[in-house]
């Protein structure tokens, strides 16, 4: 090779296989700049992980948990992101104990008084499944919004 050229590198990543799982979790203080942060970390992992066809939507639906879990609550939260069986699951945790609100069925938008629940609306519109659970024992404290996103 000539002095002047220089070697051309790629580096290539594995793909995700559908037996491997793995799981990530990225602690954030209580400070809406959060939520950018935790969707371009999610953005990254998903495409380290290829799952670029999740990406977009995966996104969305962090924001609105990681949003609503910095914005309705008071201290620290959590984005988890893991992937098992052919499917995504995202979480925010918050150390809020109280139920999220949820809009009825026929309101999936959250079009209420207050405008509360959109987000959530979005999240049953737009995943497999949603939910939440207490977040009890081991010393932790609050609760766990989720949804899952299959690939296929």
């Amino acid at each position: 090779m000539p002095e002047h050229e220089t070697p051309q590198h790629s580096q290539q990543f594995p793909q995700s296989q559908a037996g491997e799982p793995w799981e990530y979790s990225l602690h954030i203080p209580g400070d809406l700049r959060a939520v950018t942060v935790c969707r371009r970390t999610l953005r990254l992992i998903l495409t380290l992980h290829g799952l670029i066809g999740l990406v977009d939507t995966a996104e969305l639906l962090a924001a609105e948990l990681v949003s609503n879990a910095v914005r309705h609550t008071e201290g620290p939260a959590a984005l988890r992101v893991r992937w098992a069986d052919g499917a995504l699951w995202i979480g925010a945790w918050d150390a809020d104990p109280e139920p999220p609100r949820f809009p009825a069925e026929s309101d999936d938008f959250g079009e209420g008084e207050d405008g509360r629940g959109r987000g959530l609306g979005l999240v049953r519109a737009c995943s497999e499944d949603w939910g939440w659970q207490p977040a009890a024992g081991s010393g932790s404290r609050g609760k766990y919004v989720w949804c899952e996103l299959a690939t296929a």
